[in-house]
């Protein structure tokens, strides 16, 4: 099998890294490989904030309430970025360049911008034989984290990437199966999608009790409901409109 395809197939969060930092060399050619993810219109709507104070991770960790965003080989933070593209043009024509910045199409493209550049940079950050972990907890307290890196409006930070040298070796958690998420033309019957969702309960529940740790006893269904009953990080909203993105 292609090793392209083999590391991407092969994925699995590592949520416990050795004492062991990244290098520079290892981060610039992450970084590179996360810069030449595809782009809408060549905007490069994103930037990324690389956190080495041991006590600003401590600060993210009490946010997420995870201990790897501190203990890991680096630690990279996703934030969409239209303040570098504000700044361009006369007084006049920012004026209207700010105006339709605050589109949520605009809003959209950085966020797509951002997550395009951060898988990029997870696999080539597996393919040096790191392990990854995303970090949407970052959003746990979106005005903390936005203060504590000192983002400027129209930067909001997303999601971390926490990359280091696995001290774990997980299973691989399975996947929603093909069926459920590629259709050919159209949209599936409910009862198609039920069918595949039962059908896929099974393994998850199968998979959560005989893994190596943390057995439970779950589904993907149970997860799920749990998930959308609780109303989660409504800050996140207007603190993006008070960045003055995603206002119309």
């Amino acid at each position: 099998m292609n090793q392209t395809i083999e590391t991407l197939l092969h994925h699995r969060s590592i949520r416990k890294f050795k004492d062991q930092q990244l290098t520079t060399e290892q981060i610039h050619t992450i970084i590179r490989a996360a810069q030449q993810a595809s782009t809408s219109s060549h905007v490069m709507a994103y930037t990324i904030i690389g956190v080495t104070d041991p006590s600003l991770k401590s600060e993210l960790a009490k946010v997420s309430g995870q201990p790897y965003v501190k203990e890991n080989g680096h630690l990279f933070v996703f934030c969409a970025d239209l303040k570098r593209n504000q700044q361009l043009g006369s007084a006049e024509e920012q004026v209207v360049i700010q105006e339709n910045m605050e589109s949520t199409e605009q809003f959209i493209v950085t966020v797509i911008d951002a997550a395009l550049a951060a898988q990029n940079a997870a696999t080539a950050a597996e393919a040096l034989g790191l392990g990854i972990c995303f970090l949407g907890s970052l959003r746990n307290d979106i005005q903390r984290v936005s203060s504590l890196l000192n983002l400027p409006d129209r930067v909001v930070p997303l999601f971390g990437l926490a990359a280091g040298y696995p001290d774990q070796q997980p299973e691989i958690k399975p996947r929603l199966p093909l069926e459920a998420v590629y259709h050919e033309n159209t949209y599936p019957s409910p009862e198609r999608q039920q069918q595949l969702i039962q059908e896929f309960d099974k393994e998850l529940l199968n998979y959560y009790q005989n893994r190596s740790s943390n057995a439970r006893k779950a589904t993907w269904s149970s997860q799920m409901i749990d998930k959308y009953k609780k109303p989660t990080r409504l800050d996140v909203g207007p603190f993006v409109k008070e960045k003055h993105l995603n206002k119309q």
